[in-house]
């Protein structure tokens, strides 16, 4: 358990420190509140001893901006000084609890057992309410719809593969569900009730890449006015899923490639290591083989991503699944708007089967909606032939 003492007097600081680390525990000093800040923000500490009256930021001043900073570490505040409306105070600017010098041993050491167990039920709270969110709200794109040959191979892969932490390697063209796949992977996962984060690679400009992914300090560079933690400490203990991954730089792609080997990153602006339990699904759509060839790909990079590969078939090559994912989406677009379900005449299914769908599932939905909006009471072939081909 690591802790932090902020506290103007040297005296008090120390001896504190020298008692608690004799107890076990990692210890952390600052002699002013505005350090004692600049140390929560960068490290993680299970608690935070502050004295109340110190020179240049007081200890509400501390919990003001710990608070506005989003540090989450219990704060006890000590003071030499105190009394009921001081205490009353420290405790509703969010402190976790208030005790008056001289120390006592152990009033400390059975605060600090109280403030471990509050976190940890908060915790455990809160993944049993993820939980509980994850298995009954429905979240759009959640359901793989489908019964061809092609799709029963996918649905049963991933159920091989999801129970186990093994990088998955997602290909396909541009709007076949190959986020769809990544995110049945996570719920089916172990990891499940912890974080699923997401990365379009393509989206974020390149010199911006390695910061969004490891994080920043403050101050690593002009725009950097606070530390940030990255997508990988974000994903910490559960999934990230890296879309487009064909897209990274080659600079990033290096980086990416020492937290999957060593398990370990650093921010942008520090040479400090941080370790990260993170599984990590990759996408694209394009041939990565190809593209290490052109020297845009890192070779190692993609054998340690590629540990299972799956292949999603574009919807050109499983026309079986239209007429359900037509009747899916007609269920689903309705439900979230304001337009009346409608049937669809056998002819005009028939068009819709047979038509090429480049844009794959994405295009299919968006026809759907076209339909629904501008058709009569049925949906017939002149509405498909007059507002889809």
């Amino acid at each position: 358990m690591k802790l932090l003492i902020i506290d103007d007097e040297r005296s008090i600081r120390n001896s504190l420190k020298e008692i608690l680390a004799d107890e076990g525990y990692e210890v952390d000093v600052a002699e002013d509140g505005s350090i004692g800040c600049e140390k929560a923000e960068k490290e993680r500490y299970d608690a935070i001893f502050c004295d109340i009256k110190m020179p240049n930021m007081d200890g509400i001043e501390v919990l003001d901006k710990l608070h506005r900073d989003g540090v989450d570490s219990a704060v006890i505040m000590i003071s030499g000084h105190g009394d009921i409306d001081t205490a009353v105070e420290c405790i509703k600017k969010g402190a976790f609890d208030f005790i008056q010098k001289p120390l006592d041993l152990n009033r400390i050491l059975i605060t600090i057992k109280n403030a471990t167990d509050k976190a940890t039920l908060v915790k455990e709270t809160t993944r049993l309410t993820n939980e509980t969110t994850r298995l009954t709200k429905k979240v759009y794109g959640q359901q793989m719809i489908g019964e061809s040959p092609a799709i029963l191979r996918i649905k049963e892969m991933i159920d091989r593969v999801a129970p186990t932490d093994a990088r998955v390697l997602i290909t396909g063209a541009n709007g076949t569900g190959k986020e769809l796949v990544a995110r049945s992977l996570h719920q089916k996962s172990n990891r499940s009730a912890l974080p699923y984060i997401e990365v379009n690679c393509a989206a974020i400009p390149s010199e911006l890449i390695e910061s969004e992914l490891f994080g920043h300090e403050k101050g690593a560079f002009t725009s950097a006015i606070k530390q940030h933690k990255g997508k990988f400490e974000q994903a910490d203990g559960g999934t990230l899923f890296l879309d487009e991954i064909g897209d990274m730089s080659l600079a990033a792609q290096a980086k990416v490639l020492r937290v999957l080997q060593e398990k370990k990153l650093s921010r942008v602006g520090s040479d400090k290591d941080i370790q990260v339990d993170v599984r990590v699904i990759a996408a694209t759509n394009k041939n990565l083989k190809d593209e290490i060839a052109k020297g845009n790909f890192r070779e190692d990079l993609y054998h340690r991503l590629s540990v299972i590969l799956i292949q999603v078939p574009s919807l050109d090559e499983r026309k079986s699944d239209i007429p359900l994912l037509v009747d899916y989406f007609i269920g689903q677009i309705c439900s979230e708007t304001a337009l009346s379900r409608r049937e669809v005449d056998p002819e005009a299914m028939r068009l819709l089967t047979d038509k090429s769908w480049t844009g794959n599932i994405r295009e299919l939905r968006n026809v759907v909606e076209r339909l629904l909006i501008l058709s009569g009471d049925r949906i017939t072939a002149d509405d498909v032939r007059a507002y889809v081909y």
